[in-house]
């Protein structure tokens, strides 16, 4: 038996360490942990609750909006504003946008080199690499004369060391793609580099900036005049246009097929990294109103042991729907660490337990991570893009049930492929494409809107505190990239009383709960085989499946660099 440490696990945004137990080249066991310390929520107690967005959005700059746009529905949620119809639709332009950028930035620039052998790439021949490219793309950059260039850049880089990519696993025997498929993935992981500098002035246009565009409670913080130089006129209107049809281009001629074409020779991980049978999604893009969860876009709900025949309801009012435990986690309730709170009683308290840094392995130690385990009627929960598209699958929404028919049937798969590593990689592709189909309708639908001058994007009803509650609470759900998000708060005379986030990342990445149940990470991780002890590439495939993203899940911040909070190791 052996047991491997993989600490960082690299690509991602935070610290994410991951212990797994081998035996006999199997893995039998494993434990997620979170190393660094949660509690962004404590900073935001006694400021108001409109400027909460702006604070919560620079808990990450790589999925940026979602916390944002959490925390403006949150608000809104608790004091009872709606938002203009033209504001929805700028708001789910920006979420498209999102989605769009950040799943391509995650497949090429870090998941892609878990399947792809940079330094095999040497060995490819342009031509034919071109040959294979044309076979299944009309992408005008692949030719002969552009892969020999990419190559050329290649050995040079190699010549130097590779750089950051010095110390990968090339040349491990878990690699299966040929030379010219790893050539074409290499130029266009180039490629993808380039072109993400240009989607996200989207985002610029209607938030001011990228990252961590601005966003306004009741409504979005721009108007649109097309005859105004202020505002979002005619020739910001036509370099929307512009970026939605390049990114329709990429996506669909690029990102897409080479997808297809990297999960054609890995076909065998259809068979690992299913781990968990419940899947949840809160829904997002809605077409008539936030508060009408039946025009969704992607269905809320839960699905238990993959039972398609049943989506249930989730309703993130219900205190014994949601909760985060301890257990495992180094923190302590009032109530002890059975407990399960639910986020609008949430509470942050450290306490670490663990061993002193640096430390070879948690064995041993009974808390284990700085994130919470949320459960959902106390079941453990995947969410993420595998997650939402199943949840709506099964609710049967038209357009999700053919892009994923379709993807299926070009690999010539069965349905039940996607409970795997390669099934989530697959969803995350299939995700992009549905939200590229959106923004374009999404955007085709704001342009009708500016030629009838329907183009209001502020509610400016209920804006003062003097017009809400004593008390009040509310609760906002949007469905990130990386998977079902959400922001509780609780306000008290016009000032935040509480204020919880449970993340993406919480629900996979976080401990054990009270009755041994693994996550999400720790239970895809089960029976996935690994050649080489000392490069455990298996690993980072499963994990890096889920794009897990720390940042969000644990951190404590204070604006002026006060102390809040010293985590002795003695």
């Amino acid at each position: 038996m052996a047991r491997i440490v993989v600490d960082p696990v690299t690509r991602i945004e935070g610290h994410l360490r991951i212990e797994a137990v081998v035996e006999n080249g199997i893995i039998t066991d494993a434990f997620s942990a979170g190393t660094m310390v949660r509690g962004l929520e404590k900073i935001l107690i006694g400021r108001d609750p409109r400027d909460a967005w702006a604070i919560t959005e620079r808990v990450c700059g790589v999925c940026t909006t979602v916390h944002a746009l959490a925390s403006v529905r949150a608000v809104e949620d608790a004091i009872g504003i709606s938002v203009p119809p033209t504001a929805e639709l700028i708001r789910n332009i920006m979420m498209s946008t999102l989605y769009v950028h950040d799943h391509v930035v995650h497949f090429y620039h870090l998941h892609a080199l878990d399947w792809v052998d940079i330094v095999n790439a040497l060995k490819a021949d342009p031509k034919k690499a071109a040959e294979l490219a044309g076979s299944f793309s009309k992408w005008d950059k692949n030719t002969p004369a552009y892969f020999a260039a990419v190559q050329e850049k290649i050995k040079a880089f190699a010549a130097s060391g590779l750089g950051i990519f010095a110390n990968g696993y090339w040349g491990h025997p878990a690699y299966k793609l040929p030379p010219e498929v790893n050539l074409i993935a290499v130029a266009h992981y180039l490629d993808a580099l380039e072109w993400q500098k240009d989607i996200v002035k989207i985002h610029a246009v209607f938030g001011g900036k990228n990252p961590h565009p601005n966003y306004l409670v009741g409504g979005v913080p721009c108007s649109i005049d097309v005859d105004e130089v202020a505002a979002i006129n005619s020739e910001r209107l036509n370099l929307v246009a512009s970026l939605i049809s390049q990114a329709d281009e990429f996506i669909n001629q690029v990102y897409i097929p080479d997808v297809l074409a990297v999960a054609s020779f890995y076909k065998d991980w259809a068979k690992w990294g299913g781990g968990l049978k419940n899947y949840l999604s809160y829904g997002e893009y809605p077409t008539r109103g936030y508060s009408q969860v039946d025009s969704f876009k992607f269905a809320r709900g839960v699905i238990l042991n993959r039972d398609f025949s049943k989506v249930h309801p989730v309703n993130p009012r219900d205190s014994q729907e949601i909760k985060e435990y301890i257990a495992h986690s180094w923190y302590d309730y009032e109530g002890g660490d059975a407990a399960g709170l639910h986020p609008w009683a949430g509470e942050t308290k450290l306490n670490y337990s663990g061993p002193k840094p640096p430390f070879e392995s948690l064995a041993g130690y009974e808390k284990y991570s700085f994130l919470k385990t949320p459960r959902w009627k106390d079941q453990p929960m995947e969410t993420g893009p595998l997650a939402r598209l199943l949840v709506s699958y099964a609710a049967g929404h038209a357009d999700v049930k053919e892009s994923v028919g379709a993807v299926l049937g070009k690999l010539n798969v069965p349905l039940e492929a996607v409970f795997s590593t390669l099934g989530r990689t697959a969803a995350r592709a299939i995700d992009a494409e549905l939200a590229m189909g959106w923004l374009k309708e999404f955007f085709a639908e704001l342009m009708g809107r500016v030629k009838t001058r329907e183009t209001s994007t502020f509610n400016g009803e209920k804006w003062e505190p003097k017009t809400w509650p004593t008390e009040c609470e509310g609760v906002g759900l949007v469905e990130a990239p990386r998977g079902s998000l959400a922001h509780w708060i609780k306000i008290k005379n016009g000032k935040i009383d509480n204020y919880q986030l449970v993340v993406p990342t919480t629900w996979n990445g976080s401990p054990r709960d009270a009755k041994q149940q693994r996550s999400s990470f720790e239970e895809s991780l089960i029976g996935t085989p690994v050649a080489k002890l000392d490069e455990p590439v298996e690993i980072l495939r499963t994990i890096h499946s889920f794009d897990p993203c720390l940042a969000c899940s644990v951190h404590l911040y204070d604006p002026q660099g006060r102390h809040l909070h010293q985590v002795s190791f003695e």
